[in-house]
């Protein structure tokens, strides 16, 4: 199995970091396994700041998906409805032990040039 390098916005990475948010939200699964989260801080932080575990991937309609992980979503409701509007599919990565890096890294340590839009295997 390998890891997948995901952009976070820095506000849901204080939120992962603080325990707050357990599940990293998605429209789409990747196809290929994955057993961690290797967390890109976007703007203005721009690095890679640590890597945390999946426990699970939920799959299911956006309304099963909210009803099973709104407790530690660590976004409200109109946010999750927003990202998710004109979506069947919605796809929750349940987060387990978080490892922050001492040293961030940066995008070039990882064999990328640039941030992906959804996720890269790293």
């Amino acid at each position: 199995m390998q890891k997948m390098l995901l952009s976070i916005n820095p506000e849901h990475v204080v939120n992962i970091l603080n325990g707050s948010k357990k599940y990293e939200f998605r429209k789409r699964k990747c196809k290929q396994p994955v057993r961690k989260i290797v967390m890109y801080e976007t703007a203005p932080t721009m690095l890679v700041i640590g890597e945390v575990d999946i426990l699970e991937i939920i799959e299911d309609s956006p309304e099963k998906v909210w009803s099973e992980t709104s407790s530690f979503s660590g976004v409200n409701k109109s946010f999750f409805d927003h990202y998710y509007q004109g979506h069947d599919i919605a796809v929750a990565y349940k987060l387990g032990k978080i490892k922050k890096f001492k040293r961030p890294r940066s995008l070039s340590d990882y064999g990328l040039h640039q941030a992906p839009q959804s996720f890269a295997y790293v």
